[in-house]
């Protein structure tokens, strides 16, 4: 009888939990049994990997084999098991030494002929086995550079399990020939990115990029280039409402060029869920800039906040992480949809319950809605144009509700781009690098002001915590507090205002948010013009 263990490890969305894959062979008819919860996936392992060790050049056991998969309570699913079944097999036949793979992590999908396959979420899950107390990782060639992202960690790459059984037995590591010629595609890579899981993402290059959406392309929206500029700064959900055609969704796309890169942890985090999400562009095993991610109006609610059938899989607030989320005719998705959102946005995560489990994802974002004033969006143009019945103006208004709004730090009205505006002769605007660069001190601030506690942006700061411990200047509030005694302001719309006078403050280089200050971002919240916007520039 024979016996031999190797470790792999299980994703449940973007953590992972380590798997024993155990071997045991008994005298018997020869038979492959495969238990410990595996999905359909898994199950066909029990074919990939006989063959593929057939195809090696090693022999396979003529004996009754039963491979488990413990612990047997997580389920288990997906072809990444392949290697370690295959290790763990071959070390109950005494081809390896059983020691050496004992307490070895192998990830990797067999091909038939034993090409070792990339696969998805290498990241999260190399990161599962580091935080286990494991050091030694097998991985596909492919997926190496991914998996020495995490420190401390000794990785092998290999092509193949030829390759692998020859390391492990101390043979002469053969050379493994790509099987695709020269300038073809390399098939093996399909393994990395699932077909239609991109929900319109897309990875900001840096603003350095020759192909960098550029602020300045916008012509006029002076007041929502402030706004955009303030919500970068303190990481405020936006909302932008105003006739087709003012830039909003330029405004939108050219935000993430204009917040700072990702720092080491926040880049991780990132990376995995596009990682499990089979996004990640191959080639760039770490995810450096802000994601974008803009879902059409009719995305339904597993694909904005996650879920599926089996294992729930990321949603594009999930693929927002630390990035951008924009809905444009954010007025054309569903109610409840839009509703789902509440959560997430006050969390900075989103929990999907299913019968197949229970998943945690991240989902701290910055979130900027777009929409129309009415259904032909002429609404605000002076009431010329519009044809729209008051009735059908409220009704359609009223498609975003108001605690989804009361989420939402800044309102700001795209007003109609003029001539002059159009042909440039009020001058361009600011470019991406210049309104980056203030977004950077603005930011640099917050975090020496926020240093020693868990938060980074004034976003993230509870309003008990910044009425306590950061006041604002003496009589800085008194007028939105006279706005919340009016019943135009929530409590939470105060704690809001208080956090954008922050913000507007850390622009202007203040220590503090003072009347003028207050006064520019209770304007921001209600939308109502007040004229302290155009009295001060956010950024002057």
């Amino acid at each position: 009888m024979g016996f031999a263990r190797a470790c792999s490890v299980a994703l449940v969305g973007v953590e992972g939990v380590v798997v024993e894959v155990q071997a045991d062979l008994e005298p018997g008819v020869a038979a492959f049994t495969l238990v410990g919860l595996p999905d359909k996936t898994l199950v066909e392992s029990r074919d990939r990997v006989r063959a593929a060790v057939a195809n090696s050049g090693a022999p396979w056991p003529q004996k009754k084999l039963t491979v488990g998969l413990s612990p047997a309570s997580v389920p288990k699913s997906g072809a990444h098991f392949d290697l370690a079944v295959a290790a763990a097999v071959l070390g109950a036949a005494e081809v390896v030494d059983p020691g050496e793979i004992a307490d070895l992590v192998l990830i990797g999908e067999l091909g038939l002929d034993g090409r070792v396959r990339p696969v998805r979420g290498i990241l999260p899950a190399v990161i599962a086995a580091a935080e286990a107390g494991y050091r030694q990782v097998v991985v596909p060639e492919q997926c190496a550079a991914e998996a020495s992202l995490v420190p401390e960690v000794s990785v092998l790459g290999v092509r193949s399990l030829r390759q692998l059984i020859a390391v492990l037995t101390d043979a002469p590591v053969p050379e493994e020939d790509p099987p695709d010629g020269e300038g073809r595609p390399d098939a093996m890579l399909a393994g990395l990115v699932l077909p239609g899981a991109g929900l319109g993402t897309g990875l900001a290059r840096g603003a350095e990029a020759p192909d960098c959406p550029d602020l300045a392309d916008v012509a006029g929206q002076h007041a929502a280039r402030r706004a955009l500029e303030v919500a970068a700064s303190g990481g405020h959900h936006l909302f932008l409402s105003g006739p087709p055609g003012a830039g909003k969704t330029m405004l939108a796309e050219r935000l993430p060029w204009i917040l700072p890169p990702l720092t080491r942890q926040e880049s991780l985090e990132v990376t995995a869920v596009h990682s499990v999400a089979g996004i990640l562009p191959p080639g760039e095993p770490l995810v450096p800039r802000p994601p974008y991610c803009a879902p059409h109006h009719s995305a339904t609610m597993q694909a904005l906040v996650g879920g599926g059938a089996g294992i729930p899989r990321p949603g594009a607030v999930s693929l927002a992480h630390r990035g951008v989320l924009f809905l444009d005719e954010a007025a054309e998705f569903s109610g409840k949809v839009l509703d789902a959102l509440r959560q997430p946005l006050e969390s900075g995560h989103v929990v999907i319950a299913r019968a197949a489990g229970v998943v945690r994802l991240p989902a701290r974002f910055l979130m900027v809605l777009a929409a129309n004033p009415c259904p032909c969006g002429r609404h605000t143009q002076g009431g010329s144009g519009c044809e729209c019945p008051s009735s059908v103006i409220r009704r359609y208004q009223a498609r975003l509700s108001g605690p989804l709004l009361d989420r939402v730090d800044l309102r700001v009205e795209a007003e109609p781009v003029t001539r002059s505006d159009l042909f440039g002769r009020g001058g361009r605007g600011e470019g991406t690098a210049a309104v980056a660069e203030r977004v950077r001190q603005a930011r640099e601030r917050a975090a020496a002001r926020y240093a020693g506690t868990p938060w980074r942006l004034n976003a993230e700061v509870p309003g008990h915590e910044l009425r306590t411990r950061w006041p604002a200047g003496p009589g800085a509030l008194a007028q939105a507090e006279r706005e919340m005694e009016r019943g135009l302001l929530t409590a939470r719309g105060l704690d809001r205002v208080l956090r954008v006078a922050w913000t507007v403050a850390d622009l202007r280089g203040r220590d503090r948010p003072e009347a003028l200050d207050a006064a520019v971002a209770l304007e921001l919240r209600t939308g109502i013009a007040r004229g302290a916007a155009l009295a001060t520039g956010a950024g002057s």
